[in-house]
């Protein structure tokens, strides 16, 4: 399941803590750092759109994050995800993407879902291509290398 985040539901995760009356897993879903970055990330995107990011919940545990990545452009959200490494190959983030993609399909003003993926990421290949994402092409990032752009149409 997702939960829409909230200011304070990053705020608590930058203090180790589970934000709302939920638990953490066993394993961060990410550094500090990542997640204090992630929060900055959400305030941009709430400046004009709303979700900007939601919790991934499992069993009262939050267990990972998807986020919007920037601001849309003309009904092109993108998103990006991860889980925490002890809950990884359990179906969390497939399920996650999942509920977005079923979301985005409610909203009239978004057209389609975008992601990116690194070449050698099978499993978020995977979680992308189960959930209606195909392959629209490919792209050199200086810091993650090479990566496949996703594309998921929804209107």
């Amino acid at each position: 399941m997702i939960l829409e985040t909230t200011k304070d539901d990053y705020a608590r995760l930058m203090l180790g803590l589970g934000p709302r009356d939920l638990d953490l897993a066993d394993t961060p879903i990410a550094p500090p750092a990542i997640i204090e970055m992630l929060a900055g990330v959400a305030d941009g995107v709430w400046a004009t759109f709303s979700p900007a990011s939601w919790l991934i919940v499992e069993s009262g545990e939050v267990v990972g994050l998807c986020s919007v990545t920037r601001p849309p452009k003309h009904g092109v959200v993108d998103i990006g995800y991860g889980v925490a490494p002890s809950r990884q190959g359990r179906g969390h983030a497939g399920r996650a993407v999942g509920d977005i993609v079923a979301w985005a399909r409610q909203c009239a003003d978004v057209t389609a879902l975008t992601a990116e993926t690194s070449t050698t990421n099978l499993a978020s290949q995977r979680v992308l291509s189960r959930n209606g994402f195909v392959q629209a092409g490919e792209r050199l990032d200086e810091q993650d290398g090479p990566l496949i752009c996703w594309r998921c149409p929804t209107a």
